[in-house]
């Protein structure tokens, strides 16, 4: 790789998608990574068991904004029992280092798990957004890949 971020990543850094409080939200979660000091919130909005609206609020670096960004695009419109698949697909493939999701994985997840495994301990930044997600919706505090503590509140009860 000639770059470590190409054009796909650098337009979600740039052009963050969803990156907004959402006060309408029902679902909240948090994730802190104390490794590099990357912080999360996550605002999600389910109704009848799919995720309506999700959003997010950082102070992190390139890689998670982008995969956070990425992530929020994805899962819009989708049941939440489909996103934890998601995610668990996702953390899988950066953890294995893989270069693909496969299946109606956006193209734009490629750049992100290319960085992750062109660049060493970067699989915290790319993850973080989405153990916030899940613990989200969930209600469960997610291990993080690398550390770090990571919070939720809501539950399935509270989705509308």
């Amino acid at each position: 790789m000639s770059r470590l971020y190409d054009d796909v990543l650098l337009d979600h850094i740039r052009d963050a998608r969803n990156y907004r409080e959402m006060p309408e939200a029902n679902r909240r979660g948090e994730a802190v990574s104390p490794l590099c000091g990357d912080t999360f919130q996550v605002f999600v909005r389910v109704e009848d068991d799919t995720v309506r609206d999700v959003s997010f609020q950082c102070e992190c670096c390139g890689i998670s904004m982008a995969s956070a960004s990425i992530m929020t695009d994805w899962i819009k419109g989708r049941r939440t029992d489909e996103v934890l698949a998601l995610k668990d697909a996702f953390v899988g493939a950066v953890t294995a280092h893989r270069e693909a999701l496969g299946g109606d994985a956006p193209a734009d997840h490629t750049a992100v798990l290319r960085v992750v495994r062109a660049t060493s301990g970067r699989e915290g930044c790319a993850t973080l957004a989405w153990q916030a997600l899940s613990s989200a919706l969930t209600g469960v505090p997610q291990p993080a890949v690398t550390g770090g503590e990571i919070r939720g509140e809501g539950s399935p009860a509270d989705a509308v």
